[in-house]
């Protein structure tokens, strides 16, 4: 099923070469990101770390529930966003 991706990290947003909305096949969370790394390789490194765990500053949220990341066995619909966020140290 296609979920709505909006991308909110610079660098993936030129990567899928777009403004930041992109739709992804897939059941789950966990699914959903493994059909845009499959589609855009280089926005692996950008979202996972060496251990293939998610950098700790990038977050997954589902339709901007809560303030903790989705976890990756969370299933979702066509209805469904996920939002993808980098979240920077305060200065």
């Amino acid at each position: 099923m296609s979920v709505k991706v909006k991308i909110f990290h610079e660098e993936l947003r030129r990567i899928v070469g777009g403004p930041g909305d992109i739709r992804v096949e897939g059941a789950t969370v966990g699914e959903c990101l493994d059909d845009l790394v499959r589609r855009y390789p280089d926005a692996e490194p950008v979202m996972f770390d060496s251990a293939g765990r998610l950098h700790k500053r990038f977050y997954v949220f589902v339709n901007h529930e809560g303030l903790f990341k989705a976890d990756f066995s969370r299933p979702v619909t066509e209805k469904d966003s996920l939002i993808l966020v980098f979240l920077a140290t305060a200065g």
